[in-house]
């Protein structure tokens, strides 16, 4: 593969914008537009490319009773509603195979959850729509193991792939970052994401849900960005505690903007350093 991707009407890659994909953990009525207008203006605002992303369901929450999502079709739907309003491109997460086209038709990007990244048949579908594909590396897989995934996309037509790191488990209910990933991952020849929220995730840390430390977001990606990345995911929320899913690993809206300004310099001297 070669390096950058093309993600909609964006270059993802090394010489390329910094990508932002963001937005709620799960669709929320009273708060997507809110958070899809204000990455619209940050778009404006600062150097970056925006990709709104949002959840139409949660497939592997820790609880059996917790809130999944607005489903599939009412999903779509407030996705198409948002790209046609703010004109960002936008992303959700795929959990079966029946699932690839329909998001094709609305989503510039559809993506493989970390826990689904060896799934050969979902990433043949997501390949099979000609959409670019994210595929967060599985909290279970060595970096040199997402090889196999970029090959199983590229064999089955992907020719835009982004891959992501989210972290790795350490022992129970905590997650650690190898930032070596970011740099091995990316000499596979495609771009590469840091998920700066997922990576913050205390698993199973609640007892019946999932915790978090949303006060080690911005210190793990300023250090992504450091080492090197093509692309910054992470879920935001004016009011993350009201989110019905990940909301102590999320960022709070009234931060994000002075966050982007800090990374963008740290970026420029980086790549400053080749």
């Amino acid at each position: 593969m070669n390096n950058p991707a093309q993600i909609g009407g964006y270059r993802c890659g090394r010489g390329e914008k910094l990508l932002l994909i963001a937005g709620p953990c799960t669709l929320q009525e009273e708060f997507n537009e809110i958070i899809a207008e204000t990455l619209g203006r940050r778009q404006v605002r600062v150097p970056i490319n925006v990709i709104f992303k949002g959840s139409f369901d949660k497939a592997n929450r820790t609880n059996i009773r917790a809130y999944r999502g607005v489903g599939l079709e009412a999903g779509l739907a407030v996705l198409e509603t948002i790209k046609r309003r703010t004109g960002l491109p936008v992303t959700t997460d795929i959990h079966e195979s029946y699932q690839a086209v329909p998001v094709a038709e609305v989503c510039d990007l559809l993506q493989i959850p970390a826990f689904l990244s060896r799934q050969t048949d979902l990433l043949a579908a997501a390949a099979a729509t000609g959409q670019a594909v994210h595929v967060k590396k599985g909290q279970f897989l060595a970096p040199s193991d997402m090889q196999n995934v970029v090959q199983k996309l590229e064999l089955s037509g992907c020719r835009n792939m982004l891959l992501c790191e989210r972290g790795t488990f350490f022992g129970y209910g905590r997650l650690v970052n190898d930032m070596q990933s970011l740099i091995i991952m990316r000499d596979f020849g495609v771009p590469v994401c840091f998920d700066a929220t997922h990576s913050v995730q205390e698993p199973g840390g609640l007892g019946s849900s999932t915790g978090g430390n949303r006060r080690m977001i911005e210190p793990l990606a300023r250090a992504a960005i450091a080492v090197g990345v093509d692309a910054l995911f992470l879920e935001t929320h004016p009011e993350p505690d009201k989110s019905p899913s990940d909301g102590a690993n999320m960022l709070p809206l009234n931060r994000l903007e002075n966050f982007l300004e800090q990374i963008l310099k740290i970026r420029e001297v980086s790549e400053s350093q080749g």
